[in-house]
């Protein structure tokens, strides 16, 4: 696959010194009381720590398919107990509200739930120096269906990769996500000092093109399985853990079953586009339109089978769920990706891997 180049536009837009935004559409709910551990335990797609720390995980339904994506920071109570703050996406979705699921499971469990929405804003910051103390590259479990897991190394300080401090998460999601935090309503972060403020689209745009999908525009509730949404290489799914909502289909897709696709950063371009240098986009895209497999002039072979699909985008670079073998086939030059626009423009699709994205080591 050829090197991936930057639009101008982007170029020019992304914050080249150590940027902090508010993310306006965060919610976030408290869990809190004795056997919250315990609760949780049973319903988020990741171990719980055993000591009261923040991490990244996920809530499934039944069928093994994604409801929520959370992170999840830690606090305290009055008396010294384990409170759990989970923040997700607020955008409306076909997603049961996240409140009232969680309630659902109370039943008579010692467990508070409370909307604390209106108390914290969730912040974003990435780009600092001091970041590379920690975020590190890491190893990987492959497994043969095609799962992939983080193996974590310690630290000198620290072991938990997701760092301690309460209100504050070490964004392992993807090498060089930066940190993520709560604050209390109309509060800034410390980092509002040192960094620059910067618009929420650029948060957008930093993870776009670090791979990382977010909320329900890139992880459809109801639809999205945990390893097409690459759960698994973030770090949200703990194959290994007892019994918790949507277990069965996913230890089993990770022991017997083949993961086929992969949501990937995308660069979009007119399909009349033969420049080597990428021209500026400043359309945004319907998300969920289908990506169309076509075979190149010298490609050989049957038909590709199936299609993808574009997921949050913004000047001419996107997120899209792709099929492995489309990918491949790309890079080999055997398939050109593209689709069409609900103005009948037709548009092509470059895939890429992140730099991040695990390798099998030799």
């Amino acid at each position: 696959m050829a090197p991936f180049k930057l639009p101008p536009a982007i170029r020019n837009i992304l914050p080249t010194r150590p940027s902090v935004t508010r993310l306006n559409y965060k919610s976030v709910l408290s869990v809190s009381g004795s056997q919250a551990p315990e609760f949780l335990h049973g319903i988020l797609s990741s171990a719980i720590p055993t000591s009261t720390r923040p991490f990244f995980s996920a809530v499934l339904n039944a069928q093994g398919r994604v409801l929520y994506d959370l992170l999840v920071f830690s606090d305290h109570s009055i008396n010294g107990r384990p409170v759990y703050l989970l923040e997700y996406d607020s955008h409306s979705s076909d997603a049961p509200s996240l409140n009232d699921l969680l309630k659902r499971y109370v039943l008579r469990a010692k467990v508070k739930i409370r909307d604390v929405s209106q108390e914290y804003d969730s912040w974003a910051a990435w780009g600092s120096e001091k970041d590379s103390e920690w975020d590190t590259e890491r190893d990987w479990l492959f497994a043969e269906s095609g799962a992939i897991e983080p193996v974590w190394p310690p630290t000198v300080s620290e072991e938990w990769p997701w760092g301690s401090q309460e209100h504050n998460i070490r964004d392992r999601r993807a090498v060089g996500m930066g940190h993520r935090f709560l604050v209390g309503k109309g509060d800034k972060p410390p980092q509002a000092s040192d960094h620059d403020g910067v618009p929420q689209d650029a948060y957008n745009l930093h993870r776009i093109l670090h791979g990382v999908p977010e909320g329900p525009i890139d992880i459809v509730p109801n639809v999205a399985f945990p390893m097409d949404s690459n759960l698994d290489v973030m770090g949200a799914v703990d194959f290994r853990k007892g019994c918790y909502v949507g277990q069965e289909l996913t230890v089993r897709t990770y022991h017997k079953g083949v993961i086929r696709k992969r949501t990937i950063p995308v660069l979009i371009q007119p399909s009349a586009h033969k420049s080597s240098e990428p021209e500026d986009v400043y359309e945004t895209f319907r998300a969920d339109t289908d990506i169309k497999p076509a075979s190149t002039a010298g490609g050989s072979g049957p038909r590709p089978r199936g299609s993808g699909k574009l997921l949050s985008n913004s000047h001419g670079i996107g997120l899209a769920l792709l099929r492995t073998e489309h990918v491949e086939g790309v890079a080999s030059g055997n398939l050109e990706l593209h689709f069409t626009s609900e103005s009948g423009t037709s548009w092509s699709v470059m895939p890429w891997w992140p730099e991040w994205w695990p390798q099998r080591r030799s």
